[in-house]
């Protein structure tokens, strides 16, 4: 039994906005995938073992198209790039965390999981112990795995108009983790404003993760020197 205002049941607590934001979006993910051929299997062995939301979609979007194999994995990896840049940031977070811990959690990292341990209300400038990270992952996790398997078993009964109008929630949770932040600091607002700019801008260029890689890294630059302003 989890005592109450154990760290893992405060992880859990805060985990499950996201789980909950992520369900329906995960939903229309499967509804996806059974429309490119997958089966409701697949389409939960794809959440549950890349567990990378915007690379699935974009991976099931090209199969849709009839790309190759080789294509879709360049295409997701460098839309992945970003994990890299969150990692090492998360990784100060981590600070004195056993090895095997660090290596657990690293795979339940995404971009909503990094918002809230990096912008997040409270603790956000502490360490928070290993069971509280994971039990904010690993919900986060479960939403996204129990919504793809909702979506792929009732892929052939969703209307793709529910479908498309499920996937718009996954901005809604990035503004939802953002504003509060923002809301607190003029600096957070220049570099988040900064970092759409930057980024729609080399997309009309580049690849789109590539785009996300460069924009992080340059908005994240801007922010360095103001950092004396975010609290």
């Amino acid at each position: 039994m989890i005592e109450k205002n154990s760290p893992l049941k405060q992880g859990i607590l805060s985990g499950l906005p996201i789980a909950l934001g992520y369900f329906p979006i995960a939903i229309a993910f499967g509804a996806l995938a059974g429309q490119a051929q997958l089966s409701w299997l697949e389409a939960v062995l794809m959440s549950a073992l890349v567990f990378a939301g915007a690379s699935q979609f974009v991976a099931v979007s090209l199969l849709l198209v009839g790309t190759g194999p080789l294509q879709i994995i360049t295409t997701t990896f460098f839309l992945n790039m970003r994990h890299l840049i969150m990692s090492l940031a998360l990784n100060d977070k981590m600070r004195g965390f056993p090895p095997a811990w660090k290596q657990g959690l690293s795979f339940f990292i995404t971009d909503e999981t990094f918002a809230f341990l990096t912008l997040g209300e409270g603790e956000s400038n502490h360490q928070r112990p290993p069971v509280f990270m994971a039990g904010l992952m690993v919900t986060a996790y479960l939403g996204w795995v129990s919504g793809t398997l909702v979506g792929g078993v009732g892929a052939h009964i969703i209307p793709p108009q529910i479908t498309t109008a499920m996937t718009v929630g996954l901005y809604g949770l990035f503004i939802g983790l953002l504003v509060p932040s923002a809301k607190k600091s003029r600096p957070f607002i220049l570099v988040a404003v900064l970092s759409m700019v930057i980024n729609w801008g080399l997309g009309h260029w580049i690849e789109s993760g590539w785009a996300i890689v460069i924009a992080t890294v340059l908005a994240a630059g801007v922010g360095v020197p103001l950092g004396g302003g975010w609290e």
